[in-house]
């Protein structure tokens, strides 16, 4: 997989009632995609779960039973809810990637999703073949047929948009569109209108998703976060910017998410009987 910050974005990942399995694409769709992903859940006899995905830039094309589209890069998390037992696949295409297998800009699928049926020819069947798949690989295989098939080429402007993600996601001290400016040698106005025909969403967004899942992570994974040093740390002149856009980003105060995280977790451990298996 690519080395770049991936913003996982599972809200309480580590409680979810799923297992969550990726698998790297064949080599002729590694330009175009991040990886494969596969849930799995089994909560027969057990209450629905309603599951939270921070806002991301990467468009996900999924094969579920309830969730068969290409999703565009959104502004506000998404919920899933998880009930009785199935499982599925998705495919997370590299930010920038994706306006190959489209009629128009990424900018369309922005917020929202498209069936598959209107983008591949025999969607329909791919996603038979997975609801009846025995296992990861041929579910992968049958994705990256469907995908092959439209014979997708890179151009030197997606590249481009690609490597402009790419170098927000390798460096966390560009906090300004002029920074990626520089960075990139284009100015503001022709990122605003490569990001919006390749990536889906505006420069001063994309680097906003990326300072705010890293502050998202850091909040579920310590104990006591201090929010005036991670503001700091990620380029806030003050606490309440910082607290403004995270919630924002995530549809939580940082103090509301980090009680979440708790909760839930305390929550998960009542849930545990003898021997550690979860019920």
């Amino acid at each position: 997989m690519s080395g770049h910050r991936i913003p996982a974005g599972i809200v309480n990942a580590r409680q979810a009632k799923f297992s969550l399995v990726r698998h790297r694409p064949a080599p002729e769709l590694r330009p175009f995609v991040d990886h494969h992903w596969v849930l799995r859940w089994d909560l027969s006899g057990r209450p629905s779960q309603e599951q939270v995905v921070l806002p991301n830039l990467a468009v996900n094309v999924t094969f579920f039973r309830d969730a068969a589209g290409a999703f565009g890069p959104g502004k506000r998390p998404f919920r899933y809810t998880v009930a009785g037992t199935d499982h599925g696949i998705g495919v997370r295409f590299r930010p920038g990637a994706f306006r190959a297998f489209l009629t128009g800009p990424v900018s369309m699928i922005s917020g929202g999703s498209v069936p598959l049926t209107d983008l591949f020819p025999g969607a329909g069947g791919v996603t038979e073949s997975v609801r009846n798949a025995t296992d990861d690989f041929e579910m992968v295989r049958r994705c990256e047929e469907l995908l092959l098939a439209k014979d997708p080429v890179l151009t030197a402007a997606a590249r481009t948009a690609v490597e402009a993600v790419e170098t927000i996601a390798a460096d966390p001290a560009i906090t300004r569109v002029g920074e990626l400016s520089s960075r990139t040698g284009l100015s503001q106005r022709s990122l605003q209108r490569l990001f919006a025909e390749h990536v889906g969403a505006a420069p001063k967004w994309a680097i906003q998703v990326y300072r705010l899942n890293e502050a998202a992570a850091r909040i579920a994974a310590e104990e006591r976060p201090d929010y005036a040093e991670l503001a700091t740390a990620l380029g806030y002149s003050d606490q309440a910017h910082f607290i403004r856009d995270f919630r924002s980003v995530t549809g939580w105060a940082p103090t509301e998410y980090a009680r979440l995280n708790r909760v839930q977790e305390q929550e998960s451990r009542r849930e545990r009987i003898p021997g550690g298996r979860q019920v």
